[in-house]
Order: structure tokens, then C-alpha cells, then sequence
């Protein structure tokens, strides 16, 4: 397998040791390709549903996997649909990567795993040095022949959008505003091999990719200044771990008057 998929299996397996998904759960795989589909594969999971919105994918392309054409800006499934929602360097390829994020958390019953650039002080200054991409224009010219790869999969590179824990708990929070979400950041070093070696000018390539040993060094002594990290967002357990300003009303969440009414005066 490629090692580029290296950080998401284990990112999967510290799940399953762990609980919170199981071989058995349905899993949705948002901005999807076959190295979605290889890595799920590998790990023996029954359940899953690979898609994208690359109208050249075939039907079975991901056998024995379901593959379906979805938008992960506007995904066309209920609420709950999923066990798990995952998506793999897809969502800095939106639009609008916040709304991808919470198209994920709406479809998921349990969590979602999303897998992105991080912005840091380090990447910042990767990308003024030239070692990151502020617009990914390498995905379009190197994968995909200037025609596929871009922002929603088109000709036009993408601004390549890095994400922050607080800017992760800031959005999901806002949106499910009942009970309190569990965050997990997990860290990694992912070099653009593959750019290195297609710049055109080779004196900067060589350089770059004769630094990459010091910047392992430097992620493994600061992981939180690595270049990617993944977030998994466990969903409460709701009505259980509902806020207790709030209560169950029927099928619908409201205001626990009795609890603020404790607490504020009238």
C-alpha cells in the first residue's frame, strides 16, 4: 500500500481499539478514491459507501464497496444515515471545506474523521520557503493531466484551506450546539514527494527534498507543528448527554426553563 495512506490506517485502527468503530459500521467516504477504498479493504470493513463527484468513476470501481455520486457540500442522504463519515484530503478541494465538515457530522450518528492540511506557524512559513502550496495547482498538472483535480474536482486548483483544532471545535460546536462533542487531533508529516519531483527548477526540488529529513525530526519532536493532522468528532449521546439547560421534547430539543430558571433570575 502506498505509505502516503500510512497515518490513515493507523488513525483507523487507534479507532477501533478504541471503541468508537467497529468493522461492522456503515461508513460513508466523502471527496473518495481507490486509496479510500484500498485502506477500508485492508482492514477487513464490510460497510462502506466510497463517494465522489468525479463523473468518470465506473459503478463497481470500488467493489465490494458501494460507490455513490455525492456532493460533500450538499450531501443527499437523512440525517444519521451513517455510523461514520470519512473523508481523506478532500475537504480543502470544497467550495466551502466548513460545509463539508458539517455535511459529515449531519449524515454521521456516531462521529466523523476528516484528514487535512494543518495551518501553523511552520506551514505558513513551508509555504513562503516553497515546501507547501498556497493553491494546489501540482494536483491538477502531476495527478490528473490539467483537466481533474481541482476545487470540486475541476481544472482550477483549489486554495489549499488548513485547518486549526480550535477552528474544528469553534465549527462543530456552533452547529450542534446540545451537548458537548469529544475532539481527537492525531499529527503527521505528509511530504509532497511527487511536486519535488516534477518542479521545473531541479536546484529547488533537490533542495527541498534534501531538507525533508530535518523536518521529520523536527514533526517528531513538535508533532503539533506537523503539516497534516486528522480530527475525529464523537457525537454526545443525546438525550443522555444533553446540556442541562436543555431537555428532550419528544422527538425535539428544548429549553429546560427549570434549570435556567436555577440559575437566572426572571
Amino acid at each position: 500500500m502506498d505509505p502516503h495512506y500510512d497515518f490513515y490506517r493507523k488513525t483507523l485502527i487507534s479507532l477501533l481499539k478504541n471503541g468508537h468503530l467497529s468493522l461492522d459500521s456503515r461508513v460513508l467516504v466523502v471527496c473518495g478514491g481507490q486509496g479510500d477504498a484500498d485502506v477500508f479493504r485492508s482492514l477487513g470493513f464490510k460497510n462502506v459507501v466510497i463517494s465522489n463527484v468525479d463523473t468518470r468513476t465506473e459503478p463497481h470501481a470500488f467493489a465490494p464497496f458501494e460507490w455513490n455520486f455525492q456532493d460533500a457540500e450538499a450531501l443527499g442522504y437523512a440525517d444519521n444515515s451513517f455510523d461514520f463519515c470519512v473523508v481523506h484530503s478532500g475537504l480543502h478541494h470544497c467550495e466551502s471545506p466548513h460545509k463539508g465538515v458539517l455535511e459529515m457530522y449531519r449524515v454521521s450518528r456516531i462521529g466523523i474523521l476528516a484528514f487535512e492540511p494543518l495551518d501553523n506557524v511552520t506551514t505558513r512559513i513551508g509555504v513562503r520557503l516553497g515546501f507547501g502550496q498556497e493553491y494546489e495547482i501540482a494536483a491538477v498538472v502531476a495527478e490528473n493531466g490539467f483537466t481533474y483535480g481541482g476545487v470540486r474536482n475541476t481544472q482550477i486548483p483549489n486554495y489549499v484551506y488548513r485547518f486549526t483544532e480550535r477552528e474544528v471545535v469553534k465549527t462543530i460546536s456552533s452547529f450542534a450546539p446540545y451537548g458537548n462533542n469529544r475532539f481527537l487531533f492525531y499529527y503527521a508529516l505528509r511530504i509532497p514527494w511527487g511536486r519535488f519531483r516534477v518542479m521545473r527548477n531541479r536546484l529547488l526540488g533537490g533542495v527541498l527534498m534534501a531538507a525533508a529529513p530535518l523536518l521529520k525530526l523536527a514533526a517528531l519532536a513538535f508533532p503539533r507543528e506537523s503539516n497534516n493532522f486528522a480530527f475525529a468528532v464523537l457525537k454526545p449521546s443525546l438525550p443522555r448527554e444533553m446540556h442541562p439547560w436543555l431537555r428532550s421534547d419528544g422527538d425535539t430539543i428544548a429549553l429546560n426553563r427549570e434549570w435556567v430558571q436555577s440559575v437566572y433570575k426572571s
